[in-house]
């Protein structure tokens, strides 16, 4: 069985307990690093400055407190393997509706229509909680 670094239980504190719940369950299958959290405004104006996101403070799902988004990654980390992180996320959304009745969005696959080429922004280690309608 695997367990988050401390840097992992950190980041992870920031989210949302459901996230919280289903990222703890992953973990004792498959061993992945929480990158990333919460986002304060400076952070996530940054990031997409940079071209990584989309949104800017306060639209992120990351800019809540508690977090309802999480960046999470299969580890060891290789940003350049796409089949790895789609099997990852597919492991995780079934995690989460499987055990916790939780919907998740990914960020390879936005419209979660099953068609991870279809994307025009690719954020592989992006999960999100999905709005409630």
């Amino acid at each position: 069985m695997y367990k988050f670094g401390k840097r992992s239980r950190d980041n992870l504190a920031t989210c949302d307990k459901r996230l919280q719940s289903i990222f703890n369950e992953v973990i004792k299958h498959v061993d992945c690093s929480v990158i990333e959290g919460h986002r304060d405004e400076k952070r996530q104006n940054k990031l997409y400055e940079e071209g990584k996101t989309q949104v800017k403070f306060p639209n992120g799902r990351h800019n809540a407190y508690p977090s309802l988004a999480v960046d999470c990654v299969p580890y060891p980390i290789d940003w350049s393997d796409r089949e790895r992180f789609t099997l990852f996320a597919g492991f995780v959304k079934g995690i989460a509706k499987g055990m916790y009745n939780i919907d998740l969005r990914w960020g390879g696959d936005w419209d979660s229509d099953f068609q991870v080429q279809d994307n025009r922004f690719d954020d592989f280690p992006h999960f999100e909680i999905k709005k409630e309608k």
